[in-house]
C-alpha cells in the first residue's frame, strides 16, 4: 500500500547535464562530467536580505523566494555549463573539469542574464497576451470577458512556449533531468528509500514545481487583471507589470499550501499545472537518476527523515525496503 506522502523540505531544479538540490539554505549541484564522472558541489546561499525577518511575511515572502530561485537557477546553470564549455582549440578539456572564471565578471554576466531574462519574459507572458487580446476590444466591450481571454491567451502562450522548446534536444535531456529531481523527492516523500530502483518508480510529477507555479501565476493574474478598469493602454500595461510582485506572492502561499495538503481541493487546484508538467517532466534513465540521488545526499539526510517520518529501521534502509 501507498505511503502518504510527507513534506521534506527539499526543492531544485534541472541544469544542463545535472541536478540542483536545495535545502534551507544549502544547496548542491551534481553534473555528470563529460568523462562519466559525477562532479558535485555543494554551498550555502542566503540570497537577499539574509536573515531578513521580512522574508518569513506571508505573501511577501514569495516574492523574495522568486527572486532567490532566479538568482541561484542561473548561478547552477553557469557552474553546469562550465563542464561543456569549449577551450580555444575548440575541444573540451582533458578532465572535463571546470575552468577558473573571473568570478566578479561571471557574476555581472549572471545578473545581466537575469535582468534580460525577466524583461523577456514580462514581454512575452504579460505585454503579448494584452497586445493579442486588445485586437479585439472593437469586437468585444465587455472587459470583464476580455480580461478573461487574456488569461487564457498567456495560457495557451505558456503551452505553446513549452512545446516548442522541448523540441530542441538539449532542452528534451534538460526535462529528463527535471523528471529525475522530482522522482528523487517524490521516492523520499512516499517513505521509500532512495536507491536508484525505487526512484525510477516514484512519479516524475510533483505539486511543488515551478511549472505549477507558473501556472499559478497565471491564474491568480486572471482574477487581479479582472478587476482592472484603467482606459489607459499604456496604464493598464504597467499596473499589469506593477502587480506581477503581488501574483507571484499569492502564488507561492498557494503552492507552499500544495506541498503541504493533500485534500481533494488540493488535488483539484493542482491538477491543471500537474498536466502541465506533464510536457516539462520526461522519464530519465538510471545515470541521470544516480547524479540526482548525489544532489539529494549532499544536502539531505534521506535516511535520518525516514527513520523520522515513516519509522523506518536502520536494517530496512540498508536493504532499501520500500
Amino acid at each position: 500500500m501507498a505511503k502518504k506522502g510527507r513534506y521534506s523540505g527539499i526543492g531544485g531544479q534541472a541544469v544542463l547535464e545535472g541536478i540542483m538540490m536545495k535545502n534551507k539554505e544549502k544547496y548542491a549541484v551534481a553534473v555528470r562530467r563529460p568523462d562519466g564522472g559525477i562532479s558535485v558541489e555543494v554551498d550555502n546561499h542566503r540570497g537577499i536580505l539574509p536573515g531578513s525577518k521580512v522574508k518569513e511575511i506571508p505573501f511577501a515572502r514569495g516574492i523574495f523566494n522568486f527572486i532567490d530561485s532566479l538568482v541561484l537557477g542561473m548561478k547552477c546553470l553557469n557552474f553546469s555549463a562550465s563542464f561543456y564549455e569549449e577551450e580555444p582549440g575548440g575541444e573540451e578539456g582533458d578532465s572535463g573539469q571546470q575552468k577558473p572564471k573571473n568570478e566578479t565578471g561571471e557574476k555581472l554576466m549572471s545578473a545581466l542574464v537575469t535582468c534580460f531574462a525577466v524583461v523577456l519574459a514580462l514581454g512575452i507572458f504579460v505585454v503579448l497576451p494584452y497586445y493579442l487580446t486588445s485586437l479585439l476590444k472593437n469586437s468585444l466591450r465587455n472587459q470583464s470577458l476580455m480580461a478573461i481571454i487574456e488569461g487564457v491567451v498567456r495560457i495557451l502562450i505558456f503551452i505553446l512556449y513549452i512545446w516548442g522548446i522541448s523540441l530542441m534536444k538539449d532542452i528534451r535531456r534538460l526535462y529528463r533531468y527535471h523528471g529525475a529531481e522530482h522522482k528523487c523527492i517524490n521516492c523520499i516523500e512516499r517513505g521509500r528509500p532512495l536507491t536508484p530502483s525505487n526512484v525510477m518508480r516514484s512519479s516524475r510529477l510533483h505539486k511543488r514545481c515551478g511549472t505549477s507555479f507558473i501556472f499559478f501565476v497565471f491564474l491568480v493574474s486572471i482574477v487581479l487583471f479582472f478587476f482592472i478598469r484603467v482606459e489607459n493602454p499604456v496604464a493598464r500595461v504597467a499596473i499589469r507589470i506593477a502587480l506581477m510582485p503581488v501574483v507571484a506572492g499569492i502564488s507561492y502561499e498557494i503552492i507552499r499550501l500544495a506541498g503541504r495538503t493533500d485534500n481533494i481541493f488540493i488535488q483539484i487546484l493542482s491538477a491543471p499545472g500537474m498536466a502541465i508538467q506533464r510536457m516539462t517532466t520526461k522519464e530519465p534513465d538510471e545515470s541521470m537518476v544516480e547524479v540526482a540521488i548525489a544532489a539529494v545526499e549532499a544536502v539531505f539526510d534521506w535516511k535520518q527523515y525516514l527513520r523520522d517520518n515513516f519509522g523506518y529501521e536502520a536494517e530496512d534502509l540498508e536493504t532499501g525496503e520500500g
